[in-house]
């Protein structure tokens, strides 16, 4: 997992530690230093923590005029011990939104498993972005994560399923990526 790093193609267009709206500004990162373990296997140092023992993310970019931000997630998403969704919440999500962003697209190819327990944060969360005309949806998650996130109705708050599964978002910029979603979101609805 070590090798895994978010991706930085688009670090020549935002770059979260010098963006003073972050959460994660002036955040100073290590290339070499591996200290960041998901179950004891060392992660790249330039994955964010946010208090969550098994899910570390980045946020890939910020686009305070169109109000949206793209974050890429990995690890293991355990709401039943950790309560992930919460700290995602107060330590990512709730600090963007009072920077005005009200439209989340999450990118999940390196989530491998999800635990849930109660809806009750992502409720928050939709109708946190829902009363801003936002959403929230989950890109490319895998299959066996996105069974389990139905099992536990999130998809009453969350957008994913098949329309959102084959995005191609690693070759385009991030406003390509937005529009993209957006479109779908609209044929979706």
């Amino acid at each position: 997992m070590h090798t895994i790093e978010p991706h930085y193609r688009w670090r020549v267009e935002y770059i979260a530690s010098e963006d003073n709206k972050s959460p994660f500004y002036n955040r100073v990162y290590s290339e070499f230093g591996f200290t960041n373990t998901i179950y004891n296997y060392f992660i790249h140092p330039q994955w964010d923590g946010f208090e969550s023992e098994t899910l570390y993310l980045k946020i890939l970019y910020v686009d305070y005029a169109d109000s949206y931000a793209i974050l890429e997630l990995i690890g293991e998403w355990n709401d039943c011990i950790y309560n992930d969704v919460l700290n995602l919440k107060q330590h990512v999500i709730d600090y963007l939104q009072k920077e005005g962003i009200s439209k989340f697209i999450l990118i999940g190819e390196n989530v491998l498993n999800f635990h849930g327990s109660d809806d009750c944060y992502y409720e928050e969360w939709f109708e946190d972005v829902d009363d801003e005309g936002g959403w929230v949806c989950f890109v490319n998650f895998l299959d066996h994560v996105l069974e389990e996130m139905e099992e536990h109705n999130i998809n009453q708050y969350v957008h994913f399923g098949e329309d959102f599964l084959d995005v191609k978002w690693r070759t385009q910029k991030p406003r390509f990526v937005f529009q993209d979603i957006a479109s779908r979101l609209e044929r979706h609805l």
